[in-house]
């Protein structure tokens, strides 16, 4: 066991909040160990540590950079041995309610109430052998392009996660974002073919991004849309670059893109209150987004913010752990393809389970 996880050994057994991450491609794995139990809420959005934000709330929580220690440990290892388990999965939400819920809002986009709208479910998985160094070294072993996480607080749990997407990158007046949607079993062809709802997604996505940076931004650049790999699943990508016309302006940009069209809907007022009314859970922290604020810490740079969505995560309950799956609904939506979807998704967390 390293220092770093002696610390975690340490905060856990004293009920204290922690965060472990490990950036996309990065050699070195980061600890920010709060020295209270205090619960911290961002308040300007000015402040300096590493955010862990809701999908529905006002308040964000954060450990502060003031009131923590900060270790960092380059990676020793990168290819491990896991023995595999079997694993017993049991869903609140039914493969028969998700795809009456998909049909439902299908429905509700051909009435003209919204033209997306991202569903979601979650899944109980058996999990009474937890341990937070080997969980970390399996994500970080299967997922090198994911940011990867585990977030510890008494008054919030246990949480993590290895996900895809970027939900904004800054360093000074610099800000690139990415519009991440489509989704499909990788196989052994090496032919990427997206059909006309994926691309119809990706470009919703685009256009809401790029709509919301419209007054906060300047010299706004779109690539062209690219097929990326995470984990077993090709996505669809667009990289967005931009310069901030304030650099107080961050605030207004994360609460106009949270929660992102990725991972709610458009028009995002309508699609979310269909998902707050008819998903039958609360999401948690799930589609929130967390990563750094105004602060690197591993080079302790300040201006320089790098956040992400929390997708592909899980919750850890006592011996259980829930898994949070979704995926994007158009009028071209089949129900039973998006379940299917949701299943792939929930293999990024299984495996580091199994």
């Amino acid at each position: 066991m390293t220092d770093l996880f002696i610390k975690v050994k340490t905060h856990q057994e004293q009920q204290l909040p922690f965060v472990l991450f490990c950036k996309p491609d990065s050699d070195k794995i980061v600890g920010v160990f709060q020295k209270n139990d205090h619960l911290y809420f961002l308040e300007n959005f000015e402040e300096k540590g590493f955010v862990f934000a809701p999908f529905d709330a006002e308040e964000i929580p954060f450990i502060p950079l003031e009131h923590a220690d900060v270790y960092v440990e380059y990676l020793s290892a990168t290819d491990y041995f896991f023995e595999k388990k079997s694993l017993n999965t049991n869903s609140p939400i039914s493969n028969d309610f998700f795809e009456d819920l998909v049909a439902s809002a299908v429905d509700a986009i051909h009435e003209n109430k919204f033209s997306k709208v991202v569903l979601s479910r979650k899944e109980e998985i058996d999990n009474p052998d937890f341990n937070i160094e080997n969980t970390m070294n399996k994500m970080i072993s299967l997922y090198s392009s994911a940011f990867k996480y585990c977030f510890f607080h008494p008054k919030i749990g246990t949480w993590l996660g290895a996900t895809p997407e970027q939900f904004l990158k800054t360093n000074g007046n610099a800000l690139k974002t990415v519009a991440l949607a489509g989704t499909q079993l990788a196989t052994s062809s090496a032919t990427i073919i997206w059909n006309d709802k994926e691309k119809i997604e990706q470009q919703l996505v685009t256009d809401f991004i790029v709509d919301s940076l419209e007054d906060l931004a300047k010299e706004i650049t779109i690539s062209s849309p690219y097929s990326v790999k995470a984990g077993n699943l090709w996505h669809i990508k667009t990289d967005i670059l931009a310069q901030l016309k304030s650099k107080k302006s961050i605030k207004k940009i994360i609460l106009a893109l949270h929660p992102t069209s990725a991972v709610c809907g458009l028009p995002k007022q309508e699609a979310k209150k269909f998902i707050l009314q008819n998903e039958g859970y609360n999401r948690e922290y799930y589609s929130g987004f967390l990563g750094e604020l105004n602060i690197d810490f591993v080079t302790f740079k300040t201006l320089k913010t790098d956040l992400f969505v929390n997708l592909r995560c899980m919750k850890i309950i006592k011996n259980k752990a829930s898994l949070f799956v979704g995926c994007g609904i158009t009028k071209e939506s089949n129900p039973v393809n998006e379940y299917m979807e949701t299943v792939n998704k929930s293999m990024t967390m299984k495996k580091i389970i199994n």
